[in-house]
């Protein structure tokens, strides 16, 4: 077999980044050639799994390290914004996201058409949730397929009857959806007609009101499993759509660390990724909490270990993980609803706890909690009540079967000053939840992700590799 070249364009973050990582790994493994299109914010990051780098400026150019910085001063200036709701983050940190992503995409016309002349790719495959003129042109100049990969959750392929994106809203909350794109259309509209204008001035068709993307006709991969989907009014074309059930990148082994304290009990891995780490008082807190715990704990803090003078005994920090080794080989893992972190749960049968702060860590926050697969906690200081409210007033979660029955009861909370709670989902004698991993979804649904790790590799590559493989060859894979 003839081999390709497919150039990867993934969103400058690390969602999207190593998401697109996992299935260019796939596509080699099939004999083709994967190189990188990227932000020099990105930089690295790609040559770190060993492939090659082409940089598209999608901003004004600036040294790396004051880009890094930008961004860590964009996120950590949002933090008080990450107690507030979906709604309430709309005119705040939701509009800043989206006038930011409409300029990347203005920036990234400069450069990228001439990179794709240059390269000339078999294929783009492109992650991000606003359209890129240039590879739409060039795939139909030189009749080339692109393929839109979906790495938020499922939801950002809107249809009338599922959750507006980011809204985290439950499916069948209507009045919610309503709410939320009323508001989304009224504070992004002029985000979104100068958008449409700048299509048009690139010679696409402008878009409806609160569309940014559209749907490749050739090939669309969504990082979501089958069992979590939504019930769609318009179900999604298979030919078209393939959802990636269990895309999950190699990562090197990962050896855990001796702990000073519960060195043999369950052990738990807390990460609000590599955005989130930025809110060291929340996870400092998370610490205390777990500090008490009959466990031990794997937090990543990111860029801020220099902000945790004391670790509890019973905790190791470390800046950065090999997050599938990890997930892999703990027993429970607290995260942000970032949704490779919610697939590589599900992925290795780990029940989670979700603490969203942003973006579609809201979505599949709801997702989690009313599908049984996991808990959800706000992070904000009216969670005293709610969580009083669970399992005490049928708020579910001891009746949903998550393979061992997950609950959350007010005497297994954690709290800190009268204003924080953290559920940590209680103790073995209570919960059991820290048993091995292989009895977690015993006789449920989503037994069969546990345990299949190659078919699901087999899984990402059946319909996608027919469609790489009946591209017509201009490169041969080095």
């Amino acid at each position: 077999m003839n081999g390709k070249l497919i150039a990867f364009f993934p969103e400058a973050a690390f969602g999207p980044a190593l998401n697109s990582v996992g299935i260019a790994q796939a596509c080699e493994k099939l004999g083709h050639k994967a190189v990188f299109l990227t932000d020099p914010g990105m930089g690295g990051v790609y040559q770190g799994y060993g492939y090659d780098e082409h940089l598209v400026n999608m901003s004004e150019p600036m040294p790396p390290e004051e880009m890094a910085k930008y961004w860590s001063d964009f996120i950590n200036g949002h933090i008080p914004n990450f107690d507030l709701s979906p709604y309430e983050q709309i005119d705040n940190y939701v509009k800043e996201c989206w006038e930011a992503i409409v300029d990347t995409s203005i920036w990234a016309e400069k450069e990228l058409p001439d990179i794709l002349e240059t390269l000339k790719p078999d294929m783009v495959c492109v992650d991000n949730v606003v359209l890129f003129p240039a590879i739409k042109r060039y795939a139909q100049t030189d009749n080339k397929p692109w393929v839109r990969i979906i790495s938020c959750s499922e939801n950002e392929i809107p249809d009338r009857d599922i959750p507006p994106h980011l809204s985290g809203c439950g499916a069948d909350d209507h009045d919610c959806h309503a709410r939320y794109l009323s508001r989304f259309n009224e504070i992004v509209g002029p985000i979104h007609e100068q958008f449409n204008i700048f299509l048009q001035q690139c010679g696409e068709q402008p878009y409806p009101l609160g569309e940014f993307f559209e749907a490749s006709p050739h090939m669309n991969l969504l990082l979501y499993p089958e069992p979590v989907k939504f019930n769609r009014r318009e179900p999604l074309d298979p030919e078209r759509f393939q959802y990636l059930e269990g895309c999950v990148r190699d990562e090197a082994d990962y050896e855990l660390p001796v702990f000073d304290a519960n060195n043999d009990a369950p052990l738990l891995y807390v990460s609000f990724g590599s955005l989130g780490s930025g809110d060291t008082t929340l996870l400092k807190r998370l610490m205390n909490a777990v500090s008490k715990l009959p466990v031990r704990a794997l937090f990543n803090v990111g860029d801020y270990e220099s902000e945790y003078s004391e670790i509890p005994a019973n905790i190791s920090i470390a800046s950065w993980y090999p997050q599938p080794s990890v997930i892999a080989q703990t027993d429970a893992v607290i995260h942000h609803g970032g949704n490779n972190s919610f697939n590589e749960c599900l992925y290795y049968g780990k029940p989670a706890l979700i603490m969203p702060y942003v973006w579609d860590g809201h979505d599949n926050a709801t997702r989690l909690k009313e599908t049984g697969h996991g808990l959800h906690l706000h992070r904000n200081e009216g969670n005293d009540q709610e969580l009083a409210d669970r399992p005490d007033q049928g708020g579910g979660y001891s009746q949903r079967p998550v393979g061992l029955r997950l609950s959350v009861d007010h005497d297994h909370v954690v709290t800190e000053s009268g204003q924080w709670l953290v559920a940590v989902f209680g103790d073995q004698k209570h919960v059991g939840v820290f048993e091995p991993a292989d009895t977690v979804y015993r006789d449920h649904r989503f037994h069969r992700h546990h345990h299949i790790g190659l078919q699901n590799v087999i899984v990402i590559r059946t319909n996608f590799s027919e469609f790489i493989t009946a591209i017509p060859v201009t490169h041969d894979a080095e």
